[in-house]
C-alpha cells in the first residue's frame, strides 16, 4: 500500500470523524425511511403507481449514477467546500421534499436528495483518509464510517414510523435540517481542505458517458425484479455500450474523470471485486429477511427495524475488530476468514421455515458480519491503494461498486426467490381465476385476498416464499464462498496494517536517526 505519514490523529480529528458520522448516518436512513410512511404519503399526495416508484428509486439511481463525477469533482475543488455544498443542497431538498405540493415535485425533490447524497459519500470518505493518515488508526475509521450507513439504514423505518406517527410524513425528510446546519458549522473548524494540486477541467463527455453508462445498468438491475420487459435489454445495451465508450475515452485523457490505472493495483481490484460480491449478497438477503419478517412472521415495520437491531451490533463489532485483528494479521487473511464465519449465517437462512424469526435474525447477524469486515477492510485497501489527490475518485468508485452490488443483489435473489415462490406456491381448488392469480404471483398478494382463502392456503403461502429464502440464502453462500477464496488468494500478500510504520520506526530507533518521526506505512 502506499506511503503513510505516521503521525497520529488527536481530539480534532476524532471529533471530525464524529461529525463526519452525521451525514453518513442521514444518508442510511434516507435509504430505508420512506419504508414505513409510504402508504400515507401517497394517500395525502395522491401519488400514482409509477410516481410511487419513482419516489423510492430516484434517490437512489442518482447517487449511484453521480458519484464518480462528484467523487472526482471533489479531488478538484476541494472535499470539504464539496461537502459543505452538498450539505447545502441536501437540507433545502429536504425541507422541500417534507412540504412537496404534489407526488411529481417529491420526485424532484429525491432526485435532488440524490444528487446531493452522491457528493456526501465520497467527500465524507476522502476527508477520513486526508485526516487519519497513521495507516492502524484510519482503518478503524474507515471501519466506524461504514458502520455508520448501515446504522442509518437499520433505523431508517424505526425513526421513520416514529416521526410519522408524531407528525406527519413530511418530518421524515426535515431531519435533515439540523444535521446539516450542525455540520455546516462544524465543518470549517474540524474538517481539513484537501485537493489535488493538478486541477484539470471537468471533462462534460466523460461525466454525460458515466450517466449513460451507470444509470441504465442501474435501472435494467432494478427492473429484473419487475420481470423482464423490452427496455430491460435495450437499457443494460445502453449502459455497457457507453461504459465502453466512457473506458476508451478515460484512457486518452490527460486529467480523466476516472484514473483507470488504478485498476492495474492488483489490491485495488481485487478489494473492488470482493466488496461487489460480497454486497450482491448482502443486498439481496437483506430485503428478503426484512420481508420474511413482516409478511411471514407478521412483524410490523417499526417491529422488524427493531429485530435488525443485533445485525447492525454485529456489523459494528467487526467494523472495528476487523482493522484491530487486521493489525497483527494480513487483512486479506481476515477479510476471508470473517467471510468464512459468515457462512454460518448463509447456512441458518438456508434451512430456516416459518416460525424461525430467532434463528432468521441470527443468520443474518453472521451475514453482517461479514459484511463489517469487508466494508471496513476493503475500502481501506481500495482508498489506500489510491494517492492521496486522488483519494475522492477511489472512494467514489467504492461507493458505486458497493450500490450497485447491493442493486445488483435486490435483483437478483429477488427475482430467484419470486421464481421459487410461483414455482411452489398453489391456489386452493374453488377459487376464481383472478383471486388464484394473485396468490400465486407473490407472498403479498396472497396476503391481500387472505380474508378470501382457507386458512391453510395462507400458511402454504408463507411456506413457499420461506423456500424461496432458501434457495435464495443457497446462492448467496455460493458467492460468499467464492468471494472468500478470492480473498485469500489475492490479498493474503498484504502485510498487517501499520506493520512497515512499526518497522520504519524500529529501523529509526536503532540506528538513531531523526527525521520527524515519518516514515513509509502499512
Amino acid at each position: 500500500m502506499e506511503q503513510q505519514d505516521t503521525g497520529r490523529a488527536g481530539w480534532r480529528e476524532w471529533s471530525g470523524l464524529a461529525l463526519l458520522a452525521l451525514p453518513t448516518v442521514l444518508l442510511g436512513l434516507d435509504v430505508t425511511a420512506l419504508y414505513l410512511v409510504l402508504p400515507s404519503l401517497v394517500h395525502d399526495l395522491g401519488a400514482s403507481a409509477t410516481q410511487t416508484l419513482w419516489i423510492m428509486d430516484a434517490y437512489g439511481f442518482l447517487i449511484a449514477g453521480f458519484l464518480i463525477t462528484m467523487g472526482t469533482l471533489g479531488d478538484r475543488i476541494g472535499r470539504r467546500r464539496l461537502l459543505m455544498a452538498g450539505m447545502v443542497a441536501f437540507g433545502a431538498g429536504s425541507a422541500f421534499a417534507a412540504f412537496a405540493p404534489g407526488a411529481a415535485w417529491l420526485v424532484v425533490a429525491r432526485a435532488v436528495l440524490g444528487i446531493a447524497g452522491a457528493t456526501l459519500m465520497p467527500s465524507t470518505l476522502s476527508l477520513i483518509s486526508n485526516m487519519f493518515r497513521d495507516a492502524r488508526q484510519r482503518a478503524v475509521a474507515i471501519g466506524l464510517w461504514a458502520t455508520m450507513f448501515a446504522l442509518g439504514m437499520a433505523a431508517g423505518p424505526v425513526v421513520g414510523g416514529a416521526l410519522a406517527s408524531a407528525f406527519w410524513w413530511g418530518a421524515v425528510f426535515l431531519l435533515a435540517v439540523p444535521i446539516a446546519l450542525v455540520v455546516l458549522v462544524g465543518a470549517p473548524l474540524l474538517l481539513p481542505e484537501f485537493r489535488s494540486a493538478r486541477t484539470g477541467r471537468l471533462d462534460a463527455l466523460s461525466v454525460a458517458l458515466s450517466l449513460t453508462a451507470i444509470l441504465p445498468v442501474t435501472y435494467a438491475i432494478k427492473q429484473a425484479t419487475e420481470g423482464f420487459g423490452a427496455d430491460l435489454p435495450i437499457a443494460a445495451l445502453l449502459g455497457v455500450g457507453s461504459a465502453v465508450v466512457f473506458v476508451r475515452r478515460q484512457l486518452r485523457l490527460r486529467d480523466p474523470l476516472l484514473e483507470l490505472r488504478l485498476f492495474a493495483n492488483r489490491a485495488f481490484s481485487s478489494a473492488l471485486a470482493v466488496l461487489l460480491i460480497g454486497l450482491v449478497g448482502v443486498g439481496g438477503v437483506m430485503i428478503l429477511v426484512t420481508q420474511y419478517l413482516q409478511l411471514v412472521e407478521g412483524r410490523s415495520p417499526m417491529a422488524a427495524g427493531l429485530l435488525m437491531g443485533p445485525p447492525a451490533l454485529a456489523m459494528l463489532v467487526a467494523a472495528i475488530g476487523a482493522p484491530l485483528l487486521a493489525r497483527r494479521v494480513s487483512p486479506g487473511v481476515v477479510m476471508s476468514a470473517t467471510l468464512g464465519v459468515s457462512l454460518l449465517g448463509y447456512a441458518l437462512l438456508a434451512v430456516a421455515g416459518t416460525g424461525s424469526a430467532l434463528s432468521v435474525v441470527t443468520g443474518f447477524a453472521f451475514v453482517y458480519l461479514g459484511l463489517g469486515a469487508i466494508a471496513a477492510l476493503g475500502t481501506d485497501i481500495v482508498v489506500g491503494a489510491a494517492p492521496a489527490e486522488k483519494s475522492g475518485s477511489a472512494a467514489a468508485l467504492s461507493e458505486t461498486v458497493q450500490e450497485l452490488g447491493i442493486a445488483a443483489g435486490v435483483a437478483l435473489l429477488g427475482s430467484l426467490t419470486t421464481a421459487v415462490y410461483r414455482a411452489t406456491a398453489e391456489a386452493p381448488p374453488g377459487v376464481p381465476p383472478a383471486t388464484a392469480a394473485t396468490v400465486t404471483d407473490s407472498l403479498s398478494g396472497a396476503l391481500s385476498v387472505a380474508d378470501r382463502l382457507p386458512a391453510d392456503a395462507v400458511d402454504r403461502a408463507r411456506t413457499a416464499f420461506t423456500t424461496g429464502l432458501n434457495v435464495s440464502a443457497l446462492a448467496a453462500g455460493i458467492a460468499i464462498a467464492v468471494a472468500a477464496l478470492a480473498a485469500f488468494r489475492t490479498l493474503r500478500h498484504l502485510r498487517p496494517i501499520g506493520a512497515a510504520a512499526v518497522e520504519a520506526d524500529s529501523a529509526l530507533s536503532t540506528h538513531g536517526r531523526d527525521d520527524g518521526g515519518r516514515g513509509p506505512g502499512g
